[in-house]
């Protein structure tokens, strides 16, 4: 039913559409050519414009305050950050029986990053603690006030309880559930952070980093971006890193054991949610999931 429901929400987005609102929003790039990127991400449809330019149209509803989100924030963070994010060039407006705002951005060039390329690189997760701690120091006074920002927000890990529960019953025989259910437990019995908030990615795994020649290149995708409790963005150690990079990765970063369990609670949850509605049909996604549930439950 969850998936009959995404589908129901999501309108149709093809080239010509894309072509349609570009051409018609943007005139100084209607002699553009355009090609879809595939595979995308799961909240966006992308398509290249020229050489040096992406188009970003949210599939669903829940995507739908991202692309004002980066316009405003991604141009403050960008020189504060030690890897490249995307540059957003214009926000376009709902036409063509399209319903939402879509966003126009600078290309940037990579291959998406790798379990086989990057695990076993302690270099690699150093660098990526250095990102999450400049993102974390990111001008304090930027941040706004907690409450007034309804899209800077994220609903706490208690929140997911009940779907995680339930699918963790779901997959049982494919996972150890028990082990499972521990970690979940512990995750939600770990103390709160004890700190002011500070900026997350917010969606913080394999698929939102980028290479060049085996090297981290970039970081995309904010629209996840918040302030509060950054555990959430624990989910790369899980999803890129083996156990040793992990290791160098918590140190660099300097995660205590609460913010630690917290985090693998989060990995833990977020795999469940993809396995349970798409490794079934996708096996990209199964693999993915697979080796996410089980980097957490190693720890």
């Amino acid at each position: 039913m969850a998936t009959e429901r995404i589908a129901e929400a999501r309108p149709a987005i093809d080239t010509a559409l894309v072509r349609s609102l570009v051409d018609t929003q943007f005139p100084q790039w209607d002699g553009l050519s355009l090609e879809l990127v595939d595979p995308a991400g799961s909240d966006h449809v992308i398509h290249r414009l020229g050489e040096e330019l992406s188009v970003r149209l949210p599939r669903h509803a829940d995507a739908v305050g991202q692309a004002r989100k980066e316009s405003e924030w991604l141009p403050r963070l960008a020189p504060h950050l030690p890897l490249a994010v995307p540059v957003p060039m214009g926000v376009g407006e709902p036409d063509f029986g399209y319903p939402w705002p879509w966003s126009v951005s600078r290309w940037l060039e990579g291959e998406v990053a790798t379990v086989e390329a990057l695990a076993e690189s302690p270099e690699a997760a150093v660098e990526l603690a250095g990102f999450l701690t400049a993102l974390q120091g990111f001008g304090p006074e930027a941040i706004p006030v907690l409450g007034t920002r309804d899209d800077l927000t994220v609903r706490p890990l208690v929140s997911r309880d009940r779907a995680t529960r339930a699918a963790i019953a779901e997959v049982e025989g494919a996972f150890d559930t028990a082990a499972m259910t521990e970690l979940w437990e512990a995750a939600l019995d770990a103390p709160e952070r004890d700190g002011p908030p500070v900026w997350f990615h917010g969606d913080f795994h394999t698929g939102n980093l980028l290479t060049v020649d085996g090297r981290l290149s970039a970081v995309i995708d904010f629209g996840g971006l918040g302030v509060g409790d950054p555990a959430c963005d624990l989910v790369i150690a899980f999803t890129l890193m083996s156990a040793g990079p992990r290791a160098a990765f918590r140190t660099a970063l300097g995660v205590d054991d609460a913010t630690w369990a917290r985090g693998r609670g989060w990995a833990l949850a977020t795999a469940l949610n993809a396995y349970t509605h798409y490794a079934a049909v996708n096996p990209r996604v199964a693999a993915q999931t697979t080796r996410q549930i089980t980097e957490a439950l190693a720890g």
